[in-house]
């Protein structure tokens, strides 16, 4: 796999064979062998085969896939809790298999934090001393990990929850210490394997929202594990889908909703109400047509290749230009804007009454791209229904 200069994590040819004799049995899964081959012929089970992924900086990575399809199993080997049978994990271009166990010690410790399905809180500690954990497990003492502990806590909205048990505390709780106590080591990867599988829908979908809205400010690398394509569209930059095993496709939630590779992504995908699982950042253009001159014939060139100018009045305040009048003159109107984080559902009245394409803003109210009607009306159309002849 050729070597990606963006990537922060990058898994070559990662192979997991469990059983007595993994060694043994890898030529034959190599040479094509399906699962239930190498369990019947071996009585060895393959967790993981040929597994190659490219993790940027910064971004939210879903790995999703059924029960079995070895998420879990994969997430487990970007830390070396579990070592693969054959393959290379490399962190910032540095190959982890390679690190000595007091070397991979500190690697766990300073660049990956975890958050598990089931919480893994300390039960006889109190949640501040479940925040400040890793922290202290570093050889800081409470009085310098204190403070940073309760602003954490204050950021998942548990401030005055300091000295209270986990038993003491919701589900939905106990996951919020679990967050703050991964992002309290500043680790620049998070680990989260079913995190919010366990709660109630709709504190599951507070917890994703507030991943969300964290990430906007904190940029972290999260690889994130689901068996929900909703949850996955909803929190993932890009999304890879494993069965058996099995890599069957990498991409953006566009990618897995528009062009499913295989039967298995598209019965995932079949039922999603798209309007409801994607967000406009999900479905714009990246691209940025403003017009920073009166010249008429640079507002030609944007138009020609855009279809639509935008001119920024004030932060998060624009015109748009879709057109020049017979004098040539640019026919400019003010426009709403659309945000980065919208649901489709949510931005689809305003889109209804504009005629212009929108512009998309981020959380510093700087154009970041445009919504077209044409491309949200390809998203929100209903997939061809093709029978078996």
């Amino acid at each position: 796999m050729a070597s990606n200069e963006n990537a922060l994590i990058e898994i070559e040819g990662l192979y997991q064979i469990f059983g007595p004799n993994a060694e043994k049995v890898l030529p034959k899964v190599k040479a094509g062998a399906s699962k239930d081959e190498v369990l019947a012929e071996t009585g060895h089970t393959v967790g993981l085969q040929d597994i190659n992924l490219a993790i940027d900086k910064g971004e939210i990575f879903v790995i999703m896939g059924l029960s079995g399809s070895g998420k879990s199993t994969l997430i487990r080997h970007f830390n070396r809790l579990i070592d693969p049978t054959a393959g290379k994990i490399k962190v910032n271009g540095d190959d982890i298999m390679t690190l000595p166990m007091k070397e991979l010690t500190q690697f766990r410790r300073h660049k990956m934090s975890m958050v598990f399905q089931h919480f893994g809180l300390l039960p006889h500690r109190t949640v501040i001393e479940n925040v400040g954990y890793g922290l202290s497990i570093k050889g800081l003492k409470r009085s310098e990990w204190e403070d940073k502990a309760k602003e954490w806590l204050d950021t998942v909205g548990l401030a005055g929850y300091e000295e209270q048990y986990p038993s003491q505390l919701s589900g939905g709780q106990q996951q919020r210490v679990g967050l703050a106590r991964a992002l309290c080591t500043d680790a620049e990867i998070l680990l989260m394997d079913e995190a919010f599988s366990a709660l109630d829908p709709l504190i599951r979908y507070d917890m994703q929202s507030q991943l969300i809205e964290l990430q906007e400010n904190l940029h972290k690398t999260i690889i994130f594990i689901t068996h929900d394509l909703d949850e996955a569209l909803r929190l993932g930059d890009r999304i890879a889908v494993l069965k058996d095993g099995k890599l069957v496709q990498v991409g953006k939630p566009v990618d897995i909703i528009l062009n499913p590779a295989d039967d298995y992504v598209r019965a995932f995908a079949k039922d999603v109400n798209r309007a409801r699982a994607l967000f406009v950042k999900n479905v714009m253009s990246p691209a940025l047509p403003m017009c920073s001159s009166d010249n008429i014939e640079d507002l030609k060139l944007q138009l020609n290749e855009h279809g639509v100018a935008f001119r920024k009045i004030d932060d998060g305040v624009f015109e748009a230009c879709t057109e020049i009048d017979s004098n040539d003159n640019a026919v400019w109107l003010a426009v709403a804007s659309l945000k980065r984080n919208q649901l489709l559902q949510d931005i689809l009245p305003t889109m209804l009454e504009s005629k212009q394409p929108l512009p998309v803003i981020d959380k510093s109210q700087q154009l970041c791209g445009y919504l077209s009607h044409k491309a949200l009306a390809k998203m929100l159309q209903l997939p061809h229904q093709t029978e078996a002849a």
